[in-house]
């Protein structure tokens, strides 16, 4: 799974580098679900028109991806600024354009079995 949130990490990158800074960007692996992930993500520019910053992820994504990688993925999740779960998530650790690996914790009121936190920093950081 690490080799999928490598590929994910230069998705971001890329996806940073065209449309803006990303607070949040990471792959949860809630304990309920069947190795189903959710890419977690949080920007100004997402939360300014979700359709459309969904559309742009999903096709950097399918681009980047091969088909066996992309049904790993679950749903994609645009959070608020205000989260009280994002300041939880910048209060744990900081990272940017890395792969840093968390197991067996509680975000976002769920069980995560597995999360990799690819970027996770305050928007004025």
């Amino acid at each position: 799974m690490k080799e999928l949130a490598e590929k994910l990490r230069d998705v971001e990158i890329e996806l940073s580098k065209e449309n803006g800074d990303f607070e949040l960007f990471a792959l949860f692996l809630r304990e309920d679900a069947a190795d189903k992930w959710d890419l977690i993500i949080s920007s100004d520019w997402a939360r300014k028109d979700k359709k459309s910053a969904l559309n742009v992820i999903v096709s950097k994504i399918q681009g980047t991806l091969s088909a066996e990688e992309t049904v790993k993925l679950s749903r994609i999740i645009i959070l608020n600024k205000d989260d009280a779960a994002l300041n939880a998530l910048h209060g744990a650790m900081h990272v940017e354009h890395g792969v840093a690996e968390i197991s067996d914790s509680n975000f976002f009121g769920l069980a995560i079995k597995h999360a990799y936190l690819i970027t996770s920093k305050r928007a004025n950081s």
